[in-house]
């Protein structure tokens, strides 16, 4: 394990670690001559010490480092530093597609497709550089910060897998596909096997097949039916259970053939997830009927038969599986002899053959020597270019003789800056940058121009000048994939691009509301305007709101109905003029066009509002000052009401039927809650005799409004 601060090659310094596998360790690194963060696997001492292994390492991670596409993680540099063997690679800052998972149980069902699709484009890519992964899973995933899905680790699997078992290869063994786990010829379907229990994971959050140890699991894939996911998941809609289903087929045929069918597929399915497409490859019928061989024809076959043991024959076996070359090798041998007779003049012919084909070989490889000793005679002989460096003319043309210190400059426009001079140094040239420049075409430290033109003769050891770009703020938003995604995700990822977003809605027969439908423009620099314009559904569906202001409620609520729209809530408010019961205000705008069954909410007038009036009053009445001495012995016939003068006219309210009380009782005149007329603010109550209907005693009172 490196220690932190130690330096690789003089150039990048050990921040710390990262992680740990069953093959390597990876480490956080600063490189100081490009002066940026990297990330660097470095492999463990047991797969150091073997020289195949770091040949067939060092041929496939080189391989890995061809690859460019926004879903690989991009490959600087491969190294060596005494028994260290590391490879220099992209630092993503997140998490892996495995971790994500655990995190959230089960993903989205378009964030899962989301992400499917990108894993999709990037091994698709590699496979059309005749790479297969062979180690996809979850823990090989990267998921950056700002949503985008990077593959990892190309290439390292292909040489783990003939090594010893791993740890990590162990760990693999839930993700490999039927023929990988038998030792078999592997291909870009068994990549798309692996893909597809990936998915499986993503859409159930858990593995289709599970044992208590490695050769259980194993077994697993080889014999027992995959459960369709659908089962732990009722979410999961039926095209995606097709294209997973499809790809994780025990036969390879019956899978997809190519890595961009998959994608495609999980695209359309964004847009018709219902829709059952996912159409299985038919298996070959092998229950022919029995076809009768002619005679003449059989002993064709026999002619043909004796002729074949004649022959030197050219076999071609599968080796065992080998992850670094997955390819079968010739091996010349013997049939198994079919008659008895003529063996031993065969064994001669082969004899003979076989020397032939010694002798052939050693003849061809005299002259090879014969004829390179030749050339460096000529060389040799030869007048001698002058010297040339970056400042001066040189020759133009790569077919002009070269003497021994002298090599033609190789072009490295476009490269990685880690490549072009890994390029240089292999041709024996030292690259020098001279600047840096902002470019729309070329990639951020990537080499927009080179001081000496491709092919150009130089004397070794020349220094090439190179300009290098800084990239673009320019955002291709086309590869972002936005078609069919959810309107709410397209915006985020827009937005995490630092673009401005404008969301336009538009009716759309096929595309299922919510999704997006097209964006303008193709591409658009940081802090200018992208337009989604997102579907709302069909126009079909849509209805157009009727005008219910100023109608009964039952008439309002049938008018509704028949425009296919449902009353929404609906409420009761005041009104000075509407009468009660009739409908207000409505809170969609008549004419409006909405989606069918939309509830609309309106308001019913109570009438006008009333405001009341309320007064107060606590007095006593001594009925004995009317009646005088003999008020003892004397009975009245009292009643109390409220006077008040009401649009010029006198009013009058019953406060206390009439009643009979002694006449030296005190009567007690005392009220907390009288209402009076509306808009009156005065009045009188008055305590009268019921039999006369004279006022014995008035009180003045005053009113005041409440709500």
């Amino acid at each position: 394990m490196l220690r932190t601060g130690i330096y690789l090659q003089d150039r990048y310094e050990i921040l710390g670690l990262i992680g740990s596998g069953g093959m390597s360790d990876v480490y956080k690194a600063r490189c100081h001559k490009l002066n940026r963060l990297v990330a660097i696997k470095v492999l463990k001492q047991e797969f150091s010490d073997d020289p195949a292994f770091l040949g067939k390492f060092q041929m496939e991670a080189q391989a890995a480092a061809r690859l460019s596409h926004p879903n690989i993680v991009n490959v600087y540099d491969v190294g060596d530093q005494g028994r260290l063997h590391y490879i220099v690679m992209e630092l993503i800052e997140g998490i892996t597609l495995k971790s994500y998972i655990t995190k959230k149980g089960m993903l989205d069902i378009k964030e899962a497709v989301g992400i499917a699709i990108q894993v999709a484009q990037g091994i698709g890519a590699a496979h059309d550089q005749k790479i297969i992964h062979r180690d996809i899973k979850p823990q090989n995933m990267l998921i950056s910060k700002d949503g985008k899905v990077k593959v990892a680790d190309f290439g390292i699997a292909r040489a783990v897998t003939t090594q010893t078992m791993t740890s990590e290869a162990m760990g693999s063994v839930h993700y490999i596909s039927p023929e990988q786990a038998r030792g078999g010829y592997c291909d870009e379907r068994s990549d798309i096997y692996s893909l597809g229990i990936t998915m499986y994971e993503m859409v159930t959050g858990i593995l289709p097949f599970e044992g208590d140890n490695t050769v259980a699991v194993a077994l697993a894939q080889l014999q027992e039916p995959i459960t369709r996911p659908s089962l732990y998941n009722p979410e999961i809609p039926v095209s995606l259970e097709g294209i997973i289903l499809k790809c994780t087929e025990k036969k390879p045929e019956r899978r997809y053939s190519k890595m961009d069918e998959v994608a495609a597929d999980l695209r359309r399915g964004l847009m018709y997830p219902d829709d059952d497409f996912v159409q299985p490859v038919p298996e070959v019928d092998m229950g022919a009927g029995t076809v009768v061989i002619k005679k003449n024809e059989l002993k064709e076959i026999k002619r043909a038969e004796e002729s074949d043991d004649r022959a030197v024959d050219w076999e071609w076996e599968e080796e065992e599986e080998d992850d670094w070359e997955n390819e079968r090798v010739p091996k010349m041998g013997q049939r198994e002899k079919r008659h008895e007779g003529g063996g031993a003049n065969r064994q001669f012919e082969r004899l003979f053959a076989a020397l032939g084909v010694l002798i052939a070989v050693v003849i061809v490889a005299v002259l090879v020597v014969v004829f390179s000793r030749l050339g460096g005679l000529i060389k040799f002989n030869s007048p001698q270019p002058t010297s040339t460096t970056i400042e001066t003319e040189a020759p133009s043309s790569s077919e002009e003789t070269v003497n021994d210190m002298e090599i033609p400059v190789p072009d490295v426009l476009q490269l990685p800056v880690d490549m072009a001079e890994a390029k240089l140094k292999e041709s024996t040239l030292v690259m020098k940058v001279s600047g840096y420049e902002d470019s729309d075409t070329v990639d951020k430290d990537c080499i927009i121009s080179q001081s000496v033109p491709e092919g150009t003769i130089v004397q070794k050891y020349s220094t090439v000048t190179v300009v290098v770009s800084r990239g673009t703020d320019l955002v291709k938003v086309s590869e972002l994939s936005l078609d069919g995604m959810a309107g709410d995700a397209a915006k985020l990822l827009l937005e995490q691009n630092k673009l401005v977003v404008q969301i336009q809605p538009e009716y759309h027969d096929t595309v299922q509301e919510g999704l997006v439908i097209r964006f303008e423009p193709e591409q658009a620099r940081e802090g200018e305007t992208v337009t989604l314009y997102i579907s709302a559904g069909p126009l079909s569906a849509m209805k157009t709101v009727p005008d219910i202001r100023e109608r009964p409620r039952e008439e309002a609520a049938a008018m509704l109905a028949e425009a296919g729209l449902v009353p929404g809530e609906i409420r009761e408010e005041y009104h000075e003029t509407i009468p009660q019961g009739y409908v207000i205000v409505q809170d969609a705008e008549p004419g409006t066009v909405v989606k069918q069954g939309t509830p609309v909410s309106y308001a019913v007038s109570r009438g006008p509002e009333i405001k009341r009036y309320v007064a107060a009053i606590n007095e006593t009445y001594n009925m004995g000052t009317q009646i005088g001495p003999g008020a003892l012995a004397a009975d009245v016939n009292v009643s109390i009401r409220l006077r008040q003068e009401v649009n010029g006219e006198t009013v009058y309210r019953t406060l206390t039927e009439p009643t009979t009380v002694p006449g030296n009782m005190l009567l007690p005149v005392s009220f907390t809650n009288i209402e009076g007329a509306p808009g009156v603010d005065s009045g009188e109550v008055e305590v009268v005799n019921g039999d006369t209907g004279e006022v014995l005693v008035s009180y003045p009172v005053k009113f005041i409004q409440t709500d």
